[in-house]
């Protein structure tokens, strides 16, 4: 028993005989029931069954001819005892098929046959008829093109520099008509997002007519391989900063400058022929109060690129003076005994004038600087001194109106001589006070 069942004819012959019970029955119990009024049998035993996409199979020379205007599938109709009809509905084991043996070229109309045997059975073919045309087989060889599509949409700077089909031909078999109507026989190749060589892509092969519509024709091979070799383009292009508006008042530019002199960008080899140079976005020189260094990013053209460097460092050296009014002349050296006045500039001050980096000149006070003159070892009498300026040494410039003082030396008598006027003038204009207010 258990190699019955491990014989698979057997076991289909178990099915087919199992479903003709259970239908045999179902159609008994319908039958028998005096409610079912909508029954598709006309009598007891009888059914009729409407098959749908049945296959069309074409007898002919297929090596020889080709034929067109045979459906793919038609509708079949069974009507007869349900012991016959249901193994056909279950089974299929029946064909629907064109006898074209015989015929030559041309149109013909012919009637559709079937080879279900059985007297009991009553089948009808939808449409019973067709009309097809056979013509004359023919193969030729064509050579296959690439079309490459979204080649704009290749990642950032890569571009397509050479490409292969493996075959470069296919062998197309078809009718006579139809081959002499090829225009086109292709294969697409989609490009968008490429960013490395192509090796060896299998892609299937498309032929159009000269009006560009797809034909069904047989191909060796359907497919072939495609190998594109992609590259990635670049070259060093001098960089330069560019600037807009003007550095606020008071203030000059020494230098502005990148910490790199050449970039390399990429792009396609069309783009890079145009370009010469490559700038930074505009930095405002308005907001630059000091010098410095500040990170700015590339100002590239459209469809050009620079991976490796997006950002460069722009150093700007920026210039400020300052004025540092009303500094004393002090004096080191004057013998004891000794006393001078300044003969010029009378008030024994000066101003001082410093320029250099915005940031050092900003951070100075009139502390950091000292303006003296050497009185060591002059006698008496009037002399022309130079000033000497001490200042912070930290790159700055410093000037003054006046590099040189007139002093006068006096010794004791010479002093006491010149405060005794001073003293008779002071008397003089307090006697001049009292007399007015005794006037009041």
């Amino acid at each position: 028993m258990d190699n019955w069942f491990r014989s698979k004819w057997f076991v289909r012959l178990f099915s087919l005989a199992f479903a003709i019970f259970l239908y045999a029955f179902v159609n008994v119990s319908d039958n028998n029931d005096p409610g079912n009024t909508d029954s598709t049998y006309s009598g007891l035993g009888e059914q009729s069954e409407l098959l749908s996409d049945v296959p069309v199979e074409i007898e002919i020379d297929r090596e020889q001819y080709v034929v067109s205007g045979v459906p793919e599938s038609v509708q079949v109709s069974l009507q007869g005892t349900s012991g016959s009809v249901t193994p056909l509905v279950l089974q299929r084991n029946f064909e629907v098929f064109v006898d074209l043996e015989g015929l030559g070229e041309g149109t013909h109309v012919v009637e559709l046959e079937h080879t279900i045997n059985k007297n009991d059975v009553k089948v009808y073919i939808e449409p019973k008829t067709i009309e097809v045309t056979i013509e004359e087989r023919a193969s030729e060889e064509f050579t296959v093109v690439a079309d490459f599509i979204n080649e704009d949409k290749m990642a950032n700077g890569f571009e397509m520099t050479d490409a292969r089909i493996e075959p470069s031909t296919v062998t197309i078999t078809s009718s006579r008509s139809v081959i002499d109507a090829i225009g086109t026989v292709k294969v697409y190749v989609n490009l968008e997002g490429v960013d490395g060589s192509i090796n060896s892509r299998e892609l299937p092969v498309n032929v159009y007519d000269l009006q560009g519509n797809e034909l069904d024709v047989r191909l060796d091979p359907e497919n072939v391989q495609v190998s594109v070799d992609v590259n990635n383009p670049s070259k060093s292009v001098p960089l330069s900063v560019a600037t807009t508006g003007e550095l606020p008042e008071g203030y000059s530019l020494n230098s502005i400058s990148a910490n790199v002199e050449e970039v390399e960008i990429y792009s396609t080899s069309n783009r890079l022929e145009e370009i010469s140079e490559i700038t930074t976005e505009e930095v405002d020189l308005s907001e630059i109060n000091e010098s410095g260094t500040i990170e700015v990013p590339l100002q590239l053209p459209e469809g050009v690129y620079a991976p490796e460097m997006e950002m460069v460092e722009v150093t700007v050296d920026v210039e400020t003076s300052r004025v540092f009014e009303n500094i004393p002349i002090e004096d080191e050296g004057l013998s004891s005994g000794l006393a001078f006045n300044f003969l010029d500039p009378s008030s024994g001050e000066l101003n001082i004038t410093t320029s250099g980096d915005a940031a050092i000149i900003n951070e100075l006070s009139i502390e950091d600087f000292r303006a003296f003159i050497e009185l060591t070892d002059l006698n008496p009498g009037a002399h022309q001194l130079p000033i000497t300026i001490e200042a912070p040494n930290d790159g700055i410039n410093v000037s003054t109106e006046v590099e040189e003082v007139s002093v006068e030396i006096s010794g004791p008598e010479q002093a006491n001589q010149s405060e005794q006027p001073e003293q008779d003038e002071e008397q003089a204009q307090d006697q001049a006070q009292d007399q007015d207010q005794d006037q009041d």
